[in-house]
């Protein structure tokens, strides 16, 4: 299993309009590109959407389905990688002062990465986390405007 986890210069409500947009998938999301609906409304149960996906010089047609949501605090996915099999993607979206710590945990459910899931492809998904979390982070921050007091709570002024 690869958890990991990323803070979030915005609060939980940006986060989500970003994971709502299901056009920007494809932009946060390593290896993924084209993000489109498919069926259903993004993000309710079984609601999907596809995209490309790159592997090396393979291109394919990746498809992403809702399995599970309870705003404001998670989302799970299951995501269809061709050969590869499906994943269980899970966003825990939780407030964490004024920003939002955001963890996802990811594992192996069928074909090909369930039959070779070890400890190396769990230390290769923490590398792919990284980058996608940073991305959705530097996403959620160029596209929500920050907090008007630049997401600090207003102090009292020093007294003389």
């Amino acid at each position: 299993m690869a958890v990991r986890h990323h803070l979030i210069d915005r609060p939980p409500t940006a986060v989500w309009s970003v994971l709502e947009d299901e056009t920007l998938y494809g932009e946060w999301v390593v290896g993924t590109s084209g993000s489109r609906p498919e069926t259903g409304r993004w993000p309710e149960v079984g609601a999907s959407i596809t995209y490309h996906v790159h592997v090396g010089p393979k291109r394919f047609t990746g498809r992403t389905v809702v399995r599970y949501i309870d705003r404001p605090g998670r989302l799970e996915l299951e995501a269809e990688g061709g050969p590869w099999g499906t994943a269980r993607i899970a966003f825990d979206i939780r407030p964490w002062g004024e920003r939002t710590l955001v963890i996802v945990d990811e594992h192996p459910l069928r074909g090909l990465g369930g039959t070779l899931h070890n400890p190396l492809l769990d230390t290769l998904l923490q590398l792919r986390h990284r980058t996608m979390l940073a991305r959705l982070a530097r996403l959620v921050e160029r596209v929500t405007a920050p907090e008007p007091d630049g997401g600090r709570r207003a102090t009292a002024p020093a007294a003389d």
